[in-house]
């Protein structure tokens, strides 16, 4: 069980690298395809998370704001991130206790694995409206959100 909360941990450490590695002035950059801006896919997982939360484990929920998009900043980003990203722990913890979620199937495995793959599918959204604003990522960011085994 311990390895499942470590990936998490990783994961969500992963995301504030990406988030720590963006100019706040590009917080605001959107896609070609338009959307949600970069600052504002990071309120939407944090967002999300709190979704599941009142779903599962609402107790947990309490202390969470939701991000409202018009007042985002990075250092609220950061401070929304870690604070859920840590509930998330709790969550996981549980679920892996009793061996469910509530309101998820199959498993709290599962539940893991979704999470990891619906922050990722926006975090590569970030990278690509940052590519197409003419922001790039650094190249060392690039290549740091792939070194899970020193995150």
């Amino acid at each position: 069980m311990q390895q499942f909360i470590e990936t998490w941990q990783i994961h969500n450490r992963i995301n504030l690298y990406l988030l720590e590695g963006i100019d706040e002035a590009h917080l605001a950059d959107v896609s070609a395809s338009k959307g949600r801006n970069a600052g504002e896919q990071f309120a939407h997982m944090h967002n999300v998370r709190l979704m599941w939360f009142k779903v599962a484990a609402p107790e947990i929920l309490e202390s969470l704001p939701k991000i409202d998009k018009a007042a985002i900043t990075k250092k609220l980003l950061v401070d929304a991130l870690t604070k859920s990203g840590e509930a998330m722990e709790l969550l996981l913890q549980k679920g892996f206790e009793t061996g469910k979620i509530k309101g998820f199937k199959p498993h709290a495995a599962a539940f893991l694995g979704y999470f990891i793959s619906h922050e990722s599918h926006h975090r590569g959204q970030v990278m690509l409206i940052l590519k197409q604003s003419g922001h790039k990522i650094d190249p060392k960011v690039q290549y740091g959100l792939w070194e899970w085994g020193s995150r």
